[in-house]
């Protein structure tokens, strides 16, 4: 028997939609293991935005023409990271309000200053919601937190700088089987996270950073 033929037809039709997305150029888009105790379907995409060292500036705007000003000729710079994970319960839940759940994580690093901006958490989640709203992504039940994270160095690695992370764990319940759009948003919010243009209408750059370390 065909592994397929056990696999609902709702979930084979959500698939096909995920491969129809036009994501961001930016952005490596690969399939990853998915988690097996969330729901009895799953796929996971994990992504990272990068640009090469070479990259000239007029190709990037703000905060990443910065970033990459000094990295020309180098090897290539990661401006942030992330998962969207599809979920499939053909029983339905009563927590997701739905039979598809959409689980997301996105993490970039910023300048130090911008650690300390009361309103980091919430405009991580404007970005989220302009993003689906941009792309017409119906949904519902969306929740999700957002969380700094300082990382300081000492001893041998003293030398370091200071570093402030944002994360973004966010989950909501697509409208329909159709996924596109909402993978799509989501390439476009990662990018969005990274500083990378073109964003959508109605949404700000956040001033940041300097590329990771080695």
């Amino acid at each position: 028997m065909n592994p397929l033929d056990q696999v609902p037809a709702d979930f084979l039709f959500a698939l096909g939609t995920l491969r129809n997305a036009r994501c961001r150029s930016e952005l490596r888009l690969d399939e990853i293991p998915a988690p097996g105790r969330l729901a009895p379907y799953a796929v996971a995409l994990g992504a990272e935005v990068v640009v090469p060292g070479d990259t000239a500036s007029g190709a990037i705007h703000g905060p990443a023409a910065a970033a990459l000003a000094p990295a020309s000729g180098s090897d290539d710079v990661e401006l942030a990271t992330g998962r969207f994970i599809l979920l499939h319960d053909p029983e339905g839940s009563a927590v997701w309000d739905g039979e598809f759940r959409i689980v997301t994580y996105i993490r970039a690093q910023l300048e130090p200053d911008m650690g300390n901006d009361e309103m980091l958490g919430s405009v991580a989640w404007t970005w989220l919601v302009e993003a689906l709203d941009n792309h017409q992504a119906e949904y519902r039940s969306a929740g999700g937190t957002a969380t700094r994270v300082l990382s300081e160095s000492f001893g041998t690695l003293a030398d370091r700088p200071n570093t402030i992370d944002i994360e973004l764990r966010a989950s909501w319940t697509p409208a329909g089987r159709d996924i596109t759009a909402h993978l799509e948003a989501w390439s476009d919010m990662v990018c969005t996270f990274a500083g990378l243009p073109p964003l959508p209408e109605g949404v700000s750059a956040l001033p940041r950073r300097r590329p990771r370390q080695p």
